[in-house]
């Protein structure tokens, strides 16, 4: 590997770690090779994330994301040298060259991030969905183009899209996290024929549930549909590799547990955010190596197809 491309992983790796609070426990657990292009994935991720949360207006931020998806289109036509002076962009070049990304994912995360932009809201859970597919389950896909599949993995072809519902099940966990943070933001995601069906169409401004709203109902009845989706992403897992698996286990572990406690004090996200402590995102990453999380969902399999 040339310094040049080593020193860019490098520092891929340090935004990785100083950023991704719930990711990068799953990521520790690669190898060298697929830790590092996991951790370009990420860095170029963020940098579009960023911009869509940062102060800049509506149409710098759009100039600035076209930007970005002007060096996505280098990228994958190669056109960025060893040399370069984006890091970022070095690394997902050797990333990309390494493993079969499909780094049109990314292009489907700039569209996501420019829905946000145009300050989008959703009607209906399939509005809200495909937004969740832009943004999250591109990041499933393309995580899936570093893990690979095991040879002769039973249903291998559905992997991408397993691995796709996985990504919608984090992402609707963030957003039931993120519900108070997000209206003081401007945003609101949860579908409005939810909200209404709930009495929360008003909003949460408020560390109180508005006046004459189920907002217990309302995270209880988004919470048995993040979990159902884990439950279809989660047949992924026995696809994948130990290490790989042990990754994915970790990663959708820690937001398991997230949801669970959301669960349990609905409320608590009108507060502030919840957050798992280290000791037990660790103890969630252990689990995951142990192969533990993959073994129970292959003996779940066998049990359905019998």
């Amino acid at each position: 590997m040339p310094p040049q491309v080593a020193a860019a992983y490098r520092y891929c790796e340090a935004v990785t770690g100083q950023q991704a609070r719930n990711f990068a426990y799953g990521i520790r657990l690669l190898p060298t090779g697929k830790r590092q292009a996991m951790s370009a994935l990420y860095a170029f991720s963020r940098r579009v994330d960023d911009i869509g949360d940062g102060a800049l207006d509506a149409e710098a931020k759009r100039l600035r994301l076209e930007d970005t998806r002007a060096l996505l289109v280098r990228i994958k036509d190669g056109g960025v040298p060893v040399d370069d002076t984006d890091p970022v962009a070095v690394a997902l070049s050797h990333a990309a060259r390494s493993y079969p990304i499909p780094l049109d994912g990314l292009d489907e995360l700039i569209d996501g991030v420019l829905m946000d932009v145009r300050g989008a809201t959703y009607e209906t859970w399939d509005e809200l969905r495909a937004y969740c597919r832009c943004v999250a389950g591109a990041i499933g896909r393309l995580s899936l183009g570093v893990f690979g599949t095991v040879p002769g993995a039973r249903d291998a072809a559905r992997a991408p899209e397993y691995a796709d519902t996985l990504g919608l099940a984090l992402q609707l966990t963030n957003i039931l996290r993120d519900v108070r943070e997000d209206a003081d933001n401007g945003r609101t995601y949860l579908p409005a024929e939810d909200l209404e069906k709930f009495g929360c169409s008003g909003g949460f401004h408020s560390d109180m549930v508005p006046p004459g709203a189920d907002f217990t109902g309302l995270v209880h009845f988004e919470v048995r549909r993040a979990r159902a989706l884990f439950a279809e992403g989660y047949r992924l897992l026995p696809m994948l590799d130990r290490r790989s698996g042990a990754c994915v286990a970790a990663m959708a572990g820690i937001y398991h547990r997230l949801l669970d406690r959301i669960a349990a004090e609905p409320e608590a996200v009108l507060r502030g955010r919840v957050s798992l402590p280290g000791r037990e995102k660790a103890y969630v990453a252990v689990r995951g190596l142990s192969g533990l999380d993959a073994r129970q969902v292959s003996r779940q399999g066998t049990r359905g197809s019998a």
